[in-house]
């Protein structure tokens, strides 16, 4: 099999750390799928019974979800300066991989439903020893996503470290739960 073909089929597999956690999204629950790029997390998703809103500037990549009665796909661009699509809208689960946009980390929280969990990974300070990104725009700094999180959410899980042998990348990622009223 040639290597290209190798990195697409690695790529298209759910991060461990959403593998690890999606157990705590209440069972059959709405989840939002932010920034879900080729649908990765989503099509995991989906295939655990869950209902999935996939939600990206782009939505071409899963434009074959669309036939599916339990996704929802919006194609909407977050950064262009338009109030939160998704309004007062809530979710059992909310889903960020490898986006960060920080107008946004309020609305994202906020969708976060009672008794629901935000799942969030992306890349963080150190990242530029590895490649892109680099930007500090796109970077969080050191224990940014518990700073977004509490005290709204309560803290589950929360890591901030250097990961992967083939291709490593320094990353923070989080599982918070919003308690129920």
């Amino acid at each position: 099999m040639p290597m290209s073909a190798d990195i697409s089929r690695v790529e298209m597999e759910p991060s461990p750390w959403v593998q690890r956690f999606a157990d705590l999204i209440p069972k059959n629950g709405a989840v939002l799928d932010l920034a879900c790029g080729t649908g990765r997390h989503a099509r995991y998703l989906l295939s655990l019974d869950f209902r999935v809103l996939l939600l990206d500037r782009n939505i071409t990549a899963v434009a074959d979800l669309a036939a599916d009665e339990h996704a929802e796909l919006i194609a909407c661009d977050l950064e262009d300066g338009r109030p939160w699509p998704l309004g007062e809208r809530t979710f059992d689960g909310v889903l960020v991989t490898n986006y960060l946009y920080r107008p946004l980390m309020k609305s994202i929280v906020s969708a976060v439903a009672p008794g629901g969990v935000l799942i969030y990974e992306t890349f963080a300070h150190g990242n530029q020893a590895f490649g892109r990104p680099s930007n500090p725009d796109f970077l969080l700094q050191r224990e940014e996503l518990l700073n977004f999180a509490r005290p709204q959410l309560q803290v589950v899980a929360f890591e901030d470290i250097v990961c992967g042998a083939l291709k490593p990348a320094a990353i923070q990622h989080i599982v918070a739960i919003r308690e129920r009223r």
